[in-house]
């Protein structure tokens, strides 16, 4: 919970910078001239981020990679509107002991329905995220379409383990049995990001990078755990991610507006 409010803390500190950012990329008009170069825009976002879980994630999950895409508007002013979805794996399972799989698991080993050791069965960390928010571009130069970006968005998070048995050989792990097992949870969940947008004469070279944070309440979605019993009751539990993103835009629309200010 101390890392959220530092979290929060921090956007408060940077919000007087979003919206006063005009006085951070004025040009002064006795050393040369001044181009407004700022522009209405619409771009399809594609990005890569690798995260690190904290709370009761940390508990379950190693870190993961994950992939998303995002629709942005921004304003003339440099408002910037979007809708994002995030799919996130490759999260190992921290606790090897597989203490959720109850008497599948026995002496490291997954028996199938046979009674033998099964071969083919993987387990890992499944994120999901979908979002809108709201965010602002600070620029640091006399090209206004690029700067630092604040953005925070507010959504639906869900996670579970993915059970991949490949050979069918454990009968627990086929149809809706295996649900059971996958410890499905879904909740509220908001996500901030602060890093640089770099925009250029070249639109196609529009990419941006930084460190984005979620924060996450999310209980079980099925009705019965396996090893936990029933779910009816259960709170909240919280859970955080920090990660690196890079992504690359893909402009859809840009009404031009360049004005130029002379000084004699």
């Amino acid at each position: 919970m101390k890392k959220t409010i530092y979290i929060w803390l921090t956007l408060l500190c940077l919000l007087p910078l979003a919206m006063q950012g005009q006085s951070y990329y004025r040009t002064n008009f006795r050393d040369k001239n001044f181009v407004d170069t700022s522009a209405t825009m619409i771009w399809l976002g594609a990005n890569v981020t690798g995260n690190l879980p904290l709370g009761y994630l940390h508990d379950w999950f190693k870190p993961n990679l994950s992939v998303g895409v995002d629709f942005t508007f921004k304003t003339k002013s440099n408002w910037t509107f979007d809708i994002a979805m995030n799919y996130m794996f490759g999260a190992n399972l921290r606790d090897t002991s597989f203490a959720f799989l109850g008497s599948l698991y026995q002496n490291h080993i997954i028996y199938d329905g046979n009674g033998y050791a099964a071969g083919g069965v993987s387990m890992e960390g499944r994120y999901w995220f979908f979002g809108a928010g709201v965010g602002k571009i600070i620029p640091v130069n006399r090209w206004r379409n690029s700067g630092i970006w604040i953005k925070m968005n507010m959504g639906y998070f869900g996670h579970k383990i993915r059970i991949s048995d490949y050979d069918n050989q454990v009968p627990q792990f086929n149809g809706d049995y295996k649900k059971g097992y996958d410890h499905l949870s879904a909740g509220f969940a908001m996500n901030q990001f602060i890093g640089y947008l770099f925009i250029q004469k070249n639109r196609v070279l529009s990419f941006y990078g930084g460190i984005e944070f979620y924060e996450i309440w999310s209980k079980p979605s099925r009705n019965y755990i396996f090893n936990e019993g029933p779910t009816t009751g259960l709170k909240n539990k919280f859970s955080s991610l920090i990660g690196l993103r890079i992504g690359w835009n893909i402009p859809l629309y840009e009404k031009k507006s360049v004005t130029t200010f002379y000084y004699r």
